[in-house]
Formats: C-alpha cells, sequence, structure tokens
C-alpha cells in the first residue's frame, strides 16, 4: 500500500496526516502557524512530517497552503493570511524533509478529496468552498482539477460582495471572506457583544468576559447549545454563503457544491439558510437545475487527504 502525507496549512493550523489510497488518514499531528515568520513556518511544516514519517513508509508528501499557487505546484505567489510571498516552497522543504514534495492550494486540495471520496464523488462539475479563518475554494471539472491560466483561479473568498464595505487581508473590502468565515464569526460576535452584551451574554460567558477572546469556535459552541444570539449569527452568514453560491452558479453552473471546512462543523445551522437564500438567490431559478448544496463528508481533514492524493498521484505519474 503506497501511503502519503498531506499537510493542511492554515492562517492558526498545521494540520498533517498520513493517508491511504482510499483516502483514509490513518495517522495524524497537529501543531499552531506562526503565520507571521516564513522560515518558522516551513521548519514547522517539517517538523510534522518528520514526526509521521517517523511512525511510517511514506512515498510523497502534499501540502495543502492557503494561497496562491503558481501552475509550477511549487510556488506560494501569496498568501493573505501567511507570511509567504514569492515564495519557493516546494524546494525549500524537499531539502528539509527529503521527500517529494507537491504543493497545492489548499482549496483545491478540499475540492479534490471530495471528488475522489467524498461527497461530490465521480460529479461532471464540483464546487468546493472551505470555510476556514478564510475562504478557500476548487472547482474540479470533468475528473481534473481548473486552476487558472496563472494558478490562482477559484478563490472565491475574494469577490466582492458588499461595495466598500469591510476590509480584507487580500487588500479589497466587501470580500465575502469578511462575511461568511470563521473570521467573519468572530467579527460579529465581538459586535453584537459590544453593544448588546445582555443578548450576548452565553458568548461572553464562554469566552470570560473577554471580547477579544471570542472566537468562531466559540460562536460554533454556543449556537449549537441553542443560544439565540449564536445562532442569528450563524443565521446571517448562511445568507451571505447562500448569495455568494448563487453568483457561482450563474458563472459556473456546477453539479454539486460542496461546503467543507471547520466553520462548517455547525451543520444545518449553516446550511439551511445558505441552502434557502441560493434557492431564493438562483439566476433563472424555476427554470433550470439547481446544483445541490451539500456538507463535506471528509470534514477539515479534506484539505490534507487531497494534497496526499495528489501527491501520490503526481509520485506514481513521475
Amino acid at each position: 500500500m503506497s501511503l502519503a502525507i498531506g499537510v493542511d496549512i492554515g492562517g492558526t493550523k498545521v494540520a498533517g496526516g498520513v493517508v491511504d489510497e482510499q483516502g483514509r488518514v490513518i495517522d495524524r499531528t497537529r501543531r499552531f502557524t506562526p503565520s507571521t515568520d516564513v522560515a518558522a513556518t516551513e521548519a514547522t511544516i517539517a517538523e510534522v512530517v518528520h514526526e509521521l514519517a517517523g511512525r511510517n513508509e511514506i512515498s510523497a508528501v502534499g501540502i495543502g497552503a492557503a494561497g496562491w499557487i503558481a501552475n509550477d505546484r511549487a510556488t506560494v505567489l501569496f498568501a493573505p493570511h501567511l507570511a509567504w510571498r514569492n515564495e519557493p516552497l516546494r524546494d525549500a522543504l524537499e531539502l528539509a524533509i527529503g521527500l517529494p514534495v507537491l504543493v497545492e492550494n489548499d482549496g483545491n486540495a478540499a475540492a479534490w478529496a471530495e471528488y475522489r471520496f467524498g461527497a461530490a464523488r465521480d460529479a461532471p462539475v464540483v464546487v468546493m468552498i472551505t470555510l476556514g479563518t478564510g475562504i478557500g475554494g476548487g472547482l474540479v471539472v470533468g475528473g481534473a482539477l481548473y486552476r487558472g491560466a496563472f494558478g490562482i483561479g477559484c478563490e472565491y473568498g475574494h469577490m466582492s460582495i458588499v461595495p466598500d464595505g469591510r476590509r480584507c487581508a487580500c487588500g479589497n473590502r466587501g470580500c465575502l471572506e469578511m462575511y461568511a468565515s470563521g473570521t467573519a464569526l468572530a467579527h460579529d460576535a465581538r459586535e453584537l457583544a459590544a453593544v448588546a452584551p445582555v443578548a450576548a451574554r452565553r458568548l461572553l460567558e464562554l469566552a470570560d468576559g473577554d471580547l477579544d477572546r471570542l472566537t468562531g469556535p466559540l460562536v460554533t459552541e454556543a449556537a449549537r447549545e441553542g443560544d439565540p444570539a449564536a445562532i442569528e449569527i450563524y443565521t446571517a452568514m448562511g445568507r451571505w454563503l447562500g448569495r455568494g453560491l448563487a453568483n457561482l452558479a450563474a458563472a459556473l453552473d456546477p453539479a454539486v457544491f460542496v461546503i467543507g471546512g471547520g466553520v462548517s462543523e455547525a451543520g444545518e445551522l449553516l446550511l439551511r439558510p445558505a441552502q434557502q437564500t441560493f434557492a431564493e438567490s438562483l439566476t433563472g431559478r424555476g427554470f433550470r437545475v439547481a446544483a445541490e448544496v451539500r456538507l463535506a463528508e471528509l470534514g477539515p481533514e479534506a484539505g490534507l487527504v487531497g494534497a496526499a492524493d495528489l501527491a501520490r498521484r503526481g509520485r506514481m505519474a513521475g
């Protein structure tokens, strides 16, 4: 059996896993991302790989990075939540790790995983939306990943949906990411707690009364408990997401939308308002087949599963 390591690198975590040929994660480890330090981030990735390779026989390593990856699948051109700028990541990691490395956008990797092993198996056109600290995305058409002319397609989180809206890490304003991501959850929770602390009582309890400690996972926890304020925040986020899906459907006409990433762990609290708003906003609604909107089956590990599978396939092809 050929085993590969997948490493999913986000703004807050470096998650590594050993993945078999059926897409199963059989070993795992995780570290905090030192996101402002290029050398420290790469050292953390190498540490994760060395730990996993020390317990398993590995053929290749796939990196799912939250950034724009050039078509050489080696260079990170830009990462809004990390310090990489034109970073030759593959070469640096191969030197540190001693194994073949493939670098892919984390959203692309997640889309590939859900197409191969998850919620969109063999669908003709698959759009993946990953909701984490930011928003990533991927597109599989006819069994092939679509990357765009320069490798940086499918950055759905940076579609502008609110003119002159909230400032985004990408340098623009009003991006979808600022209204439907973990960052948006935390922003909305803090805003509510600042102006209506009674309504946000449970959120403040979970944060020990400290607004700065109100994070997306705490909002998810409160929403799952049935807290009305947290559910209201998730409902608003779902509506923003639904509008984004309708815009993407107008351009891409997918068979399936797959919603993944850490924020999607809220399940129906997010999916239900997203599906409703998508149906209400879809161009030509009532006269076309609407894409299905599904939760990812592989959960937050989709990125590392896809990165590992792509690295293994690349190794076999080579």
